[in-house]
């Protein structure tokens, strides 16, 4: 193929001729050729190639100027950046293009008309650099992109539109950043058939979670109307996960969409945003059917490139066939050395001013610079928290310079989003009235090393980073698995070496993800509270049967913890609230009897079957039924807590299997909580119904010592409410003796291993099969067991020699 050539259209691409048309357009053409085979749609199109952008410089004398206006730039001096990109853009916008070039862009447009059967087909035109996309040079919204061009005159504009954004103030500063010759780069234009997504919906989908780096997962986010308003902030996108080893939604997050992008008039605003009802706000913008289908085809495109990708796509709302329309390599996280685990830690905590989503998992601290507006940004200076209402492609220059981002608006795959994960700087976006409560001059920390919510706290807070190399980590033989409560740690925390989760919460998925009692959900319907009632529909706006927000929000905890260690066993415990804690949550107080000590009341086992709290206990059968089955995470275990006698055991079984949840299908395991010396004296019996045991050490050390957990502080000081006490060693002896016997798995999921290495040693010597420990506990404590394991086979090697 000649290399004088102004045109090529998709068809004669392929990934091979980044230099000629650049990332974005040889990977268009690349998966146009080769991956229509598994059904996957490519709108056509055509692009203008690095030899049409030489050509048009040359020949009108413009790089010549170009590189007189960029003499002695300083990109650090934004206003004088701002002068000369401003120059350059005008003068390119100003002159005409080449005949030849013209004639064959128009002749490209009119094949491509023909081949849709219009007169004029619309078009969106993409910016696409011969050195985008590639490993060490790619930056969110360095070029211009136009949407619904129509007509020969529009697209000729365009097109040269597009070239000019070569250089808008951030891609010039990029460039310098990057040590890039800015000649050194050709800009190739992609013209393609627009998707009718201003009547549908549109958005991203990354083949890798873009906050831990977890492999397993696609991320998809979706809008209504074109996609531009997730890059730019303007809305708040829908959030799916779809679990790549079995092909299953297991998180569903639905935003409120207020606006979307739709086709204006022709002319020099083609596009527009309007405003969306309540109830569609509300609505899922891709249908179940969609998300899987695009998961699909994001795991075909990811395995074709060999590489997680970063994919951009639209459904028509007049055909409702999904297409997607761009594809690139994701360029943070899977380039990350993940033989380093780093964790950033608040040593303390203070007053939260607002909160949002987190982006990326550090820590940043500075003086609030209020900036909503390009003619403030020279204002900001180095270190400084850039507080906005949202980001804008031509804010580069301050927002590598900042310690931390936080926006009003936004989502994960919003432009600052996506700007600040490249330069692994701190992000809150969604925050709402961050702009508004944040004024300039004001200390604050942001922390995204907290989960998914990112919180921004007054003042300066002390913070610590702490790195380990786990390249050469020890894997002892005693199973070192892992306390989970939070969902939305999962995924990072699953990079801590480990072999699966012996214990995840329930409790702190319903108090902070669900918030409301179930018995107030089942019962809704006749609930004489209107307070309580309107915060439940605030809760759960979109659900007519309030019972199965609980089953989805308690479901989607659940797998995300699950699918995060998978195929490792996770092993979920079920709720084990006490009555004052269950009467805190959302219209609680009605169905929760006071009692004088809870610790020792209503709790656990005895609940699940009682005709009390029944019709909530299916509920939470429910979700983890839809985990194992709907999902397909077989690798959940379930385990009672606080299982008074063998009898109550059988009760609680009963009731699972009736809905759903029968010991040995499908290779359900269920597990006992050991934490009441009643486990332990009968533990041949337990035996026979269970199939393995967890220490409570908390829990039994309260029952065998008679201390009240919530108020044995004064005993606690005096040494005598701890795992160690020697009455409480002699009843894990015991056990672990019966289960080996029965052949039973043992572990232990309490505080004691996570705070006195000593204590865990004692278990690793008397043979617990697997210890499970608080995340921020495990790289210390395994390191402590593997010393022990290896002085242990020395000293038996040792008496071998004598016998």
């Amino acid at each position: 193929m000649s290399k004088n050539k102004f045109i090529q259209f998709f068809s004669e691409l392929s990934i091979k001729d980044v230099p000629r048309v650049g990332g974005k357009n040889a990977s268009l053409g690349e998966m146009y050729r080769h991956l229509a085979k598994y059904g996957i749609r490519v709108p056509n199109g055509f692009a203008t190639t690095a030899y049409a952008y030489d050509h048009f410089l040359e020949a009108t004398g413009l790089k010549k100027k170009i590189k007189e206006i960029l003499t002695g730039l300083n990109t650090h001096d934004v206003n004088d950046l701002g002068k000369r990109g401003a120059e350059i853009r005008k003068l390119i916008v100003a002159a005409s293009f080449p005949t030849d070039f013209t004639k064959e862009i128009t002749t490209a447009y009119r094949k491509l008309s023909a081949g849709y059967k219009a007169k004029n087909v619309d078009v969106a035109v993409r910016s696409s650099a011969t050195a985008e996309d590639l490993p060490d040079a790619s930056f969110a919204g360095q070029q211009e992109t136009f949407l619904n061009i129509s007509g020969e005159k529009d697209l000729l504009l365009a097109v040269k539109k597009c070239i000019a954004s070569l250089f808008t103030n951030r891609a010039i500063s990029y460039r310098v950043d990057k040590k890039f010759d800015h000649f050194s780069i050709a800009l190739s234009v992609g013209v393609q058939r627009m998707v009718r997504a201003d009547l549908g919906s549109s958005g991203v989908a990354f083949t890798i979670d873009t906050e831990s780096g977890f492999k397993d997962i696609v991320l998809i986010n979706s809008i209504f109307g074109l996609g531009e308003n997730i890059v730019q902030g303007h809305v708040n996108p829908d959030e799916y996960y779809v679990f790549k080893p079995t092909g299953k939604i297991i998180s569903k997050t639905i935003a409120k969409k207020q606006i979307k992008m739709v086709y204006n008039s022709r002319g020099l605003r083609p596009v527009k945003n309007i405003a969306l009802s309540p109830a569609e706000q509300i609505k899922p913008a891709l249908s179940d059917k969609h998300v899987l289908q695009l998961a699909r085809w994001a795991m075909i495109i990811e395995k074709h490139y060999r590489k997680p990708m970063d994919i951009e796509f639209a459904v028509d709302g007049r055909t409702n066939e999904l297409y997607i329309i761009q594809a690139r390599p994701e360029t943070v996280q899977s380039i990350k050395d993940w033989k380093i685990i780093e964790r950033y830690r608040l040593m303390k905590k203070g007053k939260i001013i607002v909160s949002g989503q987190s982006v990326g998992s550090k820590i940043g601290a500075g003086t609030a610079n209020r900036i909503m507006g390009v003619k403030d940004i020279d204002t900001f200076k180095p270190g400084q928290v850039l507080v906005t209402d949202m980001t804008d492609p031509d804010w580069e220059p301050i927002m590598k310079i900042a310690s931390a981002i936080v926006a009003d608006k936004g989502g994960r795959t919003c432009h600052a989003a996506i700007v600040s994960r490249e330069l692994g700087i701190p992000c809150v976006v969604g925050t709402q009235n961050a702009s508004t409560k944040i004024k300039s001059g004001r200390e604050i920390t942001v922390s995204c090393a907290e989960g998914d919510e990112g919180e921004v706290y007054e003042g300066k807070l002390p913070f610590k980073i702490e790195k380990t190399n786990i390249k050469n980590f020890p894997r002892p033989r005693t199973k070192i698995m892992m306390n989970v409560a939070e969902p939305d740690l999962a995924l990072t925390n699953s990079f801590i070496p480990n072999d699966g989760v012996g214990l995840a919460r329930l409790e702190f998925i319903i108090n902070n993800y669900i918030k409301i009692h179930p018995l107030a959900l089942v019962n809704y319907s006749r609930l004489k509270d209107r307070a309580v009632k309107k915060q439940i529909d605030k809760l759960t706006v979109g659900y007519r049967d309030k019972k199965q927000y609980f089953i989805d929000r308690l479901a989607q905890g659940i797998a995300l913890i699950t699918a995060a260690y998978y195929p490792k066993d996770v092993i979920v415990r079920l709720s084990d609230f006490k009555t004052n804690e269950y009467a805190n949550l959302i219209g609680g107080r009605e169905y929760e009897p006071v009692e004088s000590n809870p610790m020792i009341g209503f709790r656990g086992a005895s609940r699940y079957y009682s005709p009390l709290f029944l019709p909530a206990f299916k509920l939470e059968c429910e979700a983890i039924k839809k985990v194992r089955v709907a999902m397909g995470l077989k690798n959940l275990k379930v385990m009672i807590p606080f299982c008074r006698t063998v009898e109550e055991g059988r009760k609680v079984q009963q009731v699972m299997a009736d809905n759903g949840l029968k010991r040995g299908q499908d290779g359900l395991e269920i597990y006992v909580m050991a934490e009441i010396p009643a486990n332990i004296i009968l533990a041949e019996k337990f035996c026979h119904i269970f199939d393995g045991f967890s220490i409570g050490s908390n829990d039994l050390t309260q029952l065998t010592l008679g201390i009240d957990r919530d108020s044995g502080g004064t005993l606690e000081v005096a040494g005598v409410n701890n795992e160690k006490n020697e009455a409480v060693k002699e009843l894990i002896r015991q056990l672990i003796k019966t289960a080996k016997k029965y052949r039973r798995k043992v572990g232990i999921c309490g505080q004691g291993p996570s705070d006195f290495p000593d204590f865990a040693e004692f278990l690793v010597e008397e043979g617990i099969d697997s210890i499970s420990l608080n995340p921020d506990t495990v790289i210390s404590t395994t390191l402590t067991i593997a010393q022990r394991e290896k002085l242990i086979r020395r000293s038996k090697g040792i008496l071998s020699l004598f016998f």
